[in-house]
């Protein structure tokens, strides 16, 4: 099932990753709430964070080092997996090796997209999820 949008969560120290990543995703069809685009000005971004987590219906986190370590990660994370919605829609990326467990042990029982590697190899994983193909052209059109 094609996702109506996804919440992206990274550590603000991650940005360049999330942005491309964000690109990616929406040059493939794919709406995405992604907190450097989304909150503008002088918005109250704790409750346009809140908004966001109650109206996306996938859960994308992005796992380093930086977040593991994030306050804001692991509030947004830890509301996703108490939310119904969320079952089985919470998809972690590990962008860099880290002690995700620090974040929540129940990551362990999922299945990770690797990033490690390859950007495009990770991008090809995470777009299989719904089905879709990889054509990497299409991030420079985004």
């Amino acid at each position: 099932m094609l996702p109506n949008e996804i919440f992206l969560s990274h550590s603000s120290k991650d940005r360049k990753f999330a942005e491309g990543l964000a690109r990616m995703l929406r040059a493939h069809g794919l709406p995405v709430w992604f907190s450097r685009t989304n909150i503008r000005g002088a918005q109250q971004w704790h409750d346009e964070i809140g908004a966001a987590l109650k109206r996306c219906d996938w859960f994308v986190v992005v796992l380093s080092p930086h977040s593991v370590g994030s306050m804001w990660v692991k509030r947004e994370l830890l509301f996703a997996l108490q939310q119904d919605h969320f079952e089985n829609r919470i998809v972690p990326l590990l962008m860099q090796p880290c002690d995700h467990e620090r974040l929540s042990w129940t990551l362990t029982l999922r299945q990770f997209v690797d990033f490690t590697g390859a950007f495009d190899i990770g991008c090809r994983d995470l777009l299989r999820i719904w089905g879709i193909g990889f054509d990497p052209g299409a991030r420079s059109l985004a």
